[in-house]
């Protein structure tokens, strides 16, 4: 391949395009020659995901204005400034052993040197992904970096492995109106696929059928039951209605390129098909029905369908399958899933299952191993939203099984099972014969600009434990025009043409998407990786915006995580907030029908209650005296208020030192929204507390501090108003339902309402200042816990097949007393807790406690963390969960840890 052909490749010059847009900076060594040698018979050299990254790379150098020498010969490289020798494994052009990569897969190493005399840089990877992510790391660092010279001849070596097998991101077709457009645009696709292949994302999922949670009312059908839209299948007369033959033959076809293009850049292709129903129940304005199936052919048809597509699709390297209920099919349906799986064969080969974990029950995961495809269960990180970076600790009273089986479509996952519908539930066996790959929902934030390196990399840490094998986020945007509720003219709903993207509505989230991947690839990526990005897009400003968007990201999370009231992302919107009344119980919260009872706002539960508990759980332990560790609603606010003051400063800081550009107005605009929407929660937050308080003491000054706390979160929320009416259209549309669409403006008149009703509320005249008073206007004040750093914990079996002995030192007789709360790492089951036996010493006092062996030897990993009381007003936790997110808020000790005699010492790093 000469020079030009090589850089007339219209894959990587349409994903340079999406990554990098037009660098715009003059080249720092004009005329310099870069010579980029590969052997041409390495096999590893030839697959199709390093070359595109090869000429990924030849583009980012010749738009530096550097010359560009191609060969696969050392010796025609003579002359060249620069020497790039990019090969597999197998140590071509003499490399020395201290610049290959790593054996285990998808590794990479990216190494200066010499050769011969000369300056050169080895380019390898372990195999054709480990390959192509070296290349395009040079890539980025020529096309994004200050100076050629740095990614040209780098003073220092890069060696990275992945710690998660499975880096995906899943994409919807969710509307007919917002996603044609975008499914049949090659360009899209090459655009889309570079910026996922370059950041390190390894699966591409595309979903079918998760426009509705049931097949009732439906509008907008178009791959609602995928197959119909995509194959004839002989011997079965179905077909979707007002679906020409040539439509569903050219998706079909546009299947195939997309599949075909993912592996050309290095990404597994899985297919989503979300559900099985072909009947549709009081759909009168369904676009297009199903004809032609009956219940006797409904399930060799979906088989024989899915073969097939597989035939027809040979990159397609995966199926994902919802078993439960809302995939239309009555849970405990073990035949017809047994005769679908048989479906995922291509060529005698089974093609791997990725089962949705709702629901999942053991004769389906039977059923699943039985016909020989690997098997993967994915389950909901943080039900469906994004939480705070951790496993959940424990799922919400509402999810726990209540001993009654379910109804109707769900036997399993709202009776026995229930406990599986919105976590991670009982799959992480230490013998469990399948994977599981987590899967984070997007009911938390999908419209507004996401991105904390500090959340990513904790994320990418929590996605390998306990052997899980990765984790698939949905894409930004997901769910838009859902439910037939889609706009023309995009996804990316701006009002405000001047921000949009060009090129693709994922532009705007090229950062999200840079620090997830490389996060989940390795979660001790350097900053500058971060940098590169945040300069191009916001040029001296970058640190300050690199910060803003920061702190500004873990708002939402931290809200939901404390603040849950409904687990489902069509219910629950913390972005788009459909106000949930303090005060008046009157008022019908229509989304919010899986709360708690009374539902209103004190009685929320968080969605992790084993670390935070609700507005009106605390303020009764203010008033009895009995504070526990968990984090409080007050605290909570305070940790909002810090972080958008943070975000604030930081923004501030960008304005000043950087002119106005698109990319720095997209990124003000929607950090001062999530700014505006902090203060709210924590000011909301704050009311509640003191309502509570009121509601047991009726005193005036309670009722007086809520009513101004309530005024000002209203206050909070009509600058979020202000900011978005000239930016973001009337109906930024997720669903139908006028809670899942709309504006950040229709739900103000809600709030009104029931700050009115508050100040009406009678005061009683006997009701003075309080004790408890005082002490809940102290917590809203104070900041932090105070800190203190244990002397070494150690985990040790006391005897195999007994107990487990948990033991801390306190040197420095800090504590009055320590509780240890366990469990195994199974949300079916309920935290216990004892307080541990102290035993004085001359060294200090060691803390002792022993988990029962049915806690430690039932096949689960165990989880425990530490309540330690000592002169403050509340007892702290030990590991203390930090805003910071640098540290896990419990331990997990696994059955490999307890096998050596000496056990475990955690050390004494554990801060509370």
């Amino acid at each position: 391949m000469n020079r030009r052909e090589f850089l007339q490749q219209s894959g990587a010059a349409v994903a340079f395009a999406a990554l990098y847009g037009v660098v715009g900076r003059a080249a720092t060594l004009e005329d310099k020659v870069v010579a980029l040698v590969y052997p041409t018979d390495d096999p590893v050299v030839g697959a199709p995901s390093v070359k595109w990254a090869l000429e990924l790379l030849g583009q980012a150098i010749t738009q530096r204005g550097l010359r560009l020498r191609i060969t696969n010969s050392i010796k025609l490289a003579e002359g060249a400034d620069f020497c790039l020798l990019a090969a597999g494994p197998g140590g071509a052009f003499g490399r020395p052993a201290d610049a290959a990569p790593a054996t285990a897969p998808e590794s990479l190493a990216i190494v200066p040197g010499k050769l011969d005399g000369r300056d050169v840089l080895w380019i390898s990877g372990s195999d054709a992904r480990g390959l192509m992510y070296a290349l395009t790391e040079v890539a980025d660092a020529v096309a994004l970096g200050i100076d050629s010279t740095q990614a040209l001849r780098p003073l220092q070596p890069v060696r990275e492995s992945p710690p998660n097998q499975v880096r995906s991101v899943i994409r919807l077709f969710a509307s007919d109106v917002e996603d044609k457009g975008w499914f049949n645009d090659r360009d899209f696709w090459r655009g889309y696929f570079g910026l996922l292949a370059a950041n390190r994302f390894n699966r591409f999922s595309l979903g079918f059928g998760l426009g509705y949670d049931q097949p009732i009312g439906l509008r907008d059908t178009y791959f609602y039951f995928a197959y119909p839209f995509l194959v004839d299948v002989p011997g079965y007369p179905v077909r979707a209605t007002h679906l020409p033959d040539a439509e569903r033959d050219a998706n079909l076809a546009m299947l195939r390129w997309i599949s075909d293009e993912a592996a050309a850049q290095g990404l597994d292709f899985q297919l989503g098909l979300w559900t099985h129903a072909y009947r549709w129940i009081d759909s009168p304005s369904a676009n297009h029905v199903i004809e032609g199936l009956t219940p006797e052919t409904h399930a060799p048809y979906c088989r024989d369908a899915l073969t097939r597509v597989l035939e027809a699709c040979p990159n397609i390297t995966g199926i994902t399958l919802r078993i439960h209920g809302e995939s239309g099919v009555p849970e405990g349906s073990y035949g017809l899933w047994r005769t679908i799986f048989d479906g995922c064969q291509r060529g005698g080969k089974r093609v791997p299952l990725d089962l949705h974990a709702k629901g999942m029950d053991q004769p389906t995961i039977d059923a699943a191993l039985a016909c020989g495809s690997p098997l993967t269960i994915s389950p909901k990180f943080w039900a469906e939203h994004m939480g705070l970076p951790y496993l959940q600790a424990a799922i919400r009273p509402t999810e726990r099984p209540t001993g009654k089986p379910g109804k109707g479509l769900f036997t399993q996952s709202e009776g026995a099972r229930s406990f599986l519908r919105y976590g991670y539930g009982d799959l992480l066996r230490e013998d469990r014969k399948y994977s599981v790959v987590h899967r984070i929902w997007p009911g938390t934030q999908r419209v507004l600009l996401w991105g904390d390196p500090v959340f990513a990399a904790a994320y990418g840490r929590v996605s390998s434990l306990c052997d899980v094998k990765g984790c698939e986020i949905f894409d930004p945007l997901s769910f838009k025009g859902r439910k037939g509720s889609g706009h023309p003219g995009g996804r990316d709903g701006y009002r405000d043409l001047t921000l949009r993207a060009t090129g693709g509505d994922f532009e705007k989230y090229r950062y999200t998407h840079r620090l997830w991947g490389r996060c989940f690839y390795n979660p001790q990526t350097a900053p500058e990786i971060w940098d590169r990005q945040l300069r191009k897009d916001y040029g001296a400003a970058a640190e300050s915006a690199g910060k803003a968007l920061s702190l500004a990201s873990r708002i939402l999370p931290l809200v939901t995580t404390a603040h849950c009231p409904s687990a489902a992302n069509n219910n629950y919107w913390p972005e788009m907030y459909v106000n949930m009344a303090i005060a008046d119980e009157s008022e019908t919260p229509e989304p919010y029908t899986d709360t708690p009872k009374p539902r209103r706002f004190g009685t929320v539960s968080p969605l992790d209650p084993q670390l935070f508990s609700t507005v009106e759980e605390f303020v009764a332990s203010v008033v009895t005296d009995k504070l526990d560790s968990r984090h409080p609603p007050t605290e909570v606010a305070q940790w909002l208020h810090r972080l958008a003051s943070g975000a604030e400063d930081a923004l501030r800081k960008a304005k000043r030192t950087s002119g106005e550009n698109a990319a720095l107005r997209r990124l003000a605009i929607d950090v001062e929204t999530v700014i505006g929407l902090g203060r709210f929660f924590g000011e909301k937050l704050t009311a509640a507390s003191w309502y509570a308080l009121y509601q047991i003491e009726g005193g005036a000054d309670t009722l007086a501090q809520a009513l101004k706390a309530y005024r000002s979160a209203r206050e909070h929320w009509r600058q979020v108003i202000e900011i978005t009416i000239p930016v973001y259209v009337a109906d930024v549309s997720y669903g139908e339902g006028w809670f899942q669409r709309g504006h950040w403006a229709d739900r103000l008149a809600a709030i009104d309402r029931d700050i009115e009703v508050m100040a009406r509320k009678p005061i009683s005249s006997s009701a003075g200042p309080s004790a408890a008073a005082h002490k809940l206007d102290l917590l809203t004040r104070s900041i932090f816990r105070p800190a203190v750093v244990p002397g070494p914990l150690e985990v040790r079996r006391t005897k195999a097949g007994q107990s487990i002995e948990i033991r801390l030192t306190d040197r420095g007789g800090q504590f009055r007393s320590v509780i240890i709360y366990f469990r195994s790492m199974n949300q079916a089951e309920i935290w216990q807790s004892t307080l541990m036996r102290g035993e004085k010493r001359s060294d200090g006092t060691i803390y002792f406690a022993a988990i029962p062996a049915s806690v430690a030897d039932n096949n689960y990993p165990l989880q425990f963390y530490l309540e330690v009381q000592d002169d403050d007003i509340r007892p702290s936790t030990m590991p203390r969960l930090r805003l910071e997110m640098d540290q896990m808020p419990y331990i997990i000790v696994r059955a490999s840890d307890l096998a050596r005699p000496e056990g475990v010492a955690i050390g004494t790093g554990i801060e509370i």
